[in-house]
């Protein structure tokens, strides 16, 4: 009987329990339904525990809602939640993309791939799905292709432990900026001491706080916008209804006179959340007057919030969950005139998706940029920007810097320049928002290098011409020491001419077409003199025969440039040969090499007038020179590397020697070759056209009739 007692009170008080939880998990999704999704967070979490293991469904149903919260609210114990979710089978393949979706917040691209398609298969058509497992697997490649905007975190606005978002420019000259903050005033009055904190949250409240440049041109006066709400309301019939406190204020947009403001706002009213609203206030006397509801929707309970104006003041965007989207919340566009909205219109599928576009921001290009879960991107809220085309959109993820793995939003441009801030929870732990700043630097081309003659010393006061497609024709000077740094304009063809007394030209030909960032081109001219013999370097032929070897087209096809660049040379071009082996031979092998050369020239279009090919055998050794001096010390400068020289080195020594005899040489024998045919040409043509003219004025004089004396008095 005792047995049977103690086993009816542990059914008892199984029961009981059992109906505690439910209660606990009902008032939980109560919390969650109305928005306050940190109180329905802890509370999830608080039941969690309490729930029996062997309870399954209640299990996974509670370790999923509280994942959705933290989800909700950026906090980084959502993904094992889901994982437990998963763990006790809870049954909506939903609970596998929230998965993918946090795993990929946090950076685990891999894991999260495998989520998304366990939800992919029971879901193949999922955009939402599809974006997140391709993003997953395209964001490394997209981190190696950065754009040129340079980031920094503004740290005028941003305080410690503390969010900082969504600024807006006040004026069109961006010398005033408004953004929201939960940062808490200073007091010393300890009954305002107090901080509130968000239901939704579980941080404290938002406002709106303001920033003006001073006179240097820096961020100062931050300061609260006071006055655009008052602590209690009145209904119609004149009751006062209280409100809870927790009013939140943010995300805010300017009339293009910047006089009257448009931002969300938030305040349970006798307990009860009403959702966000757009109002608006108006400035007088530097002062902003209480905010009033702007009228989007008739159904009170539909959420709006994050406007925008386009530059014209005329249309609104703004951010709603009506019904009728494509789930989440969605960008839409209204016909503003005055205080009232008309002709509200969804952006339509290619700008929303099935998951949330929040912060809307539109340009006086009519380019729209937002941030979206739905789109694929890095993770989080990703930045983006829609093009209009036709009755369309082209979206465009912006990419690294502007994008990271976490939440990246609420971008603003002052005017039309590529300057601005936008706001990210980078790098913060407890997931803190702070506002950066970008700025576009302009792109820089530059061509530098050094002018030197053929062995290596520069050439002071050179001259450089710089010639574009553009129009451009820059003419400059070499420094001392031979140097030169030119500044080069965008989606430009250029020629360069380096010229100098005494020397050979050189032409170079660059482009700065299709870059897409600054560039620094590096190249070095080198002249050859015009008074004494240039060596060819890399000119090889086959052991003991004349044959060109394949390793000597480069040097063969710069010579060829050479000579286009000075059309008006001819040279001769010598072979000589080591002090081995009889000396006709040796004169005969170096006559059929120079040959070689002269033949590849000409069949790449050089003139043969202008090649004249000398075979000097081992007659005209190589005098040291103070190059060869510096790279060869035990070489004398001005020495003749004859027989009787090479014999007195040691064996390797003296094929340094034989090497160095072994060359292929050019120089200059006129530089006036066909310098004066056009000139010849023009006289001659210019003759023929004379004799013409004067050909034809005769005839016209031999076929005209004669005239009487006396017509010339009626004429």
């Amino acid at each position: 009987m005792r047995n049977k007692t103690l086993f009816i009170l542990l059914i008892t008080c199984i029961g009981l329990c059992s109906c505690s939880i439910t209660a606990r998990i009902k008032k939980a999704d109560k919390k969650y339904e109305i928005g306050e999704y940190y109180e329905a967070s802890e509370m999830y979490r608080q039941t969690y525990k309490r729930v029996p293991a062997k309870n399954r469904y209640m299990r996974a149903h509670v370790a999923f809602m509280q994942g959705e919260c933290q989800r909700i609210i950026n906090n980084s114990r959502a993904a094992s939640s889901y994982k437990n979710a998963i763990r006790y089978h809870y049954p909506d393949s939903i609970v596998y993309l929230r998965y993918a979706q946090v795993l990929q917040y946090q950076g685990k691209y891999s894991d999260a791939i495998k989520q998304y398609d366990i939800y992919l298969e029971e879901h193949p058509s999922d955009y939402v799905a599809q974006a997140g497992k391709y993003a997953c697997m395209q964001v490394n490649t997209w981190k190696k292709q950065p754009s040129r905007y340079k980031i920094t975190a503004a740290k005028d606005f941003n305080e410690k432990r503390t969010s900082n978002f969504a600024p807006a420019f006040m004026t069109e000259d961006a010398d005033a900026l408004v953004f929201t903050s939960n940062r808490q005033e200073k007091s010393t009055d300890k009954k305002k001491k107090t901080i509130r904190t968000s239901p939704v949250t579980g941080v404290p409240t938002f406002n709106l706080y303001s920033a003006r440049k001073n006179a240097a041109g820096e961020w100062s006066d931050i300061e609260l916008c006071q006055g655009l709400y008052e602590e209690a309301e009145e209904t119609e019939e004149g009751s006062a209804q209280k409100k809870t406190g927790s009013a939140e204020l943010g995300v805010c947009c300017f009339s293009p006179d910047g006089k009257t403001m448009y931002f969300t706002y938030s305040c349970p009213i006798n307990g009860q959340d009403l959702g966000a609203k757009i109002y608006t206030s108006t400035r007088a006397s530097g002062e902003w007057g209480e905010g009033q509801e702007l009228k989007l929707f008739n159904d009170s309970s539909i959420t709006v919030g994050h406007p925008t104006l386009n530059a014209t003041g005329d249309t609104l965007y703004f951010v709603s969950d009506a019904p009728g989207g494509y789930g989440g919340k969605d960008i839409y566009r209204a016909v503003l005139e005055g205080s009232q909205c008309s002709d509200i219109q969804n952006l339509g599928p290619q700008i929303n998706t099935s998951d949330d576009e929040l912060y809307p921001h539109i340009r006086s290009d009519r380019r729209l940029y937002f941030s979206s879960k739905g789109h694929p991107g890095y993770g989080g809220l990703d930045l983006f920007y829609a093009v209009p085309k036709d009755s369309t959109w082209d979206i465009f993820n912006m990419g690294a810097p502007f994008n990271s793995q976490n939440d990246d939003f609420g971008i603003t441009f002052a005017g039309d320049s590529e300057n601005g801030f936008f706001s990210s929870n980078r790098g913060q732990k407890k997931g803190y928002d702070l506002i950066y700043a970008f700025t576009l630097p302009e792109m820089e081309f530059i061509v530098e290098g050094n002018i030197k003659d053929s062995n290596g010393e520069p050439i002071g006061e050179a001259t450089i011409r710089l010639v574009g497609d553009n129009g451009t024709n820059v003419k400059a000077q070499s420094r001392r020491d031979g140097t030169y740094r030119l500044k080069l304009d965008k989606d430009t063809r250029y020629v360069m001419l380096a010229t100098s007394r005494g020397y050979l030209n050189q032409k170079h030909e660059l482009s700065t077409v299709g870059l897409k960032d600054s560039y620094l081109y590096a190249f070095d001219f080198s002249l050859a003199p015009i008074s004494k013999p240039v060596k060819m370097n890399n000119i090889f032929f086959e052991f003991g025969k004349w044959t060109l070897t394949a390793a000597s087209e480069q040097g063969l096809n710069e010579l060829v440039k050479l000579l286009n660049d000075n059309p008006n040379i001819t040279i001769e071009l010598s072979a000589h040969t080591d002090l081995v082996g009889n000396d006709a031979d040796n004169k005969t092998l170096s006559l059929r090499r120079a040959q070689s050369v002269v033949d590849y020239l000409i069949n790449h279009g050089i003139d043969s007038q202008r090649l004249t090919p000398v075979g000097y055998g081992e007659e005209k050794p190589v005098v040291v020179d103070e190059a060869l001096h510096k790279q060869y010390p035990y070489l004398p400068k001005d020495q003749v590397l004859d027989e009787a020289f090479i014999t007195t080195l040691s064996v390797d020594k003296q094929e340094i020697c034989n090497s160095l005899n072994r060359r292929t040489e050019f120089r200059v024998l006129r530089i006036t070759y066909g310098l004066f045919d056009q000139i010849k040409k023009d006289a001659k043509k210019e003759e023929e056209e004379q004799k013409k003219a004067a050909e034809e004025q005769e005839s016209e004089q031999e076929e005209q009739p004669a005239v009487a004396d006396d017509d010339y008095f009626f004429f």
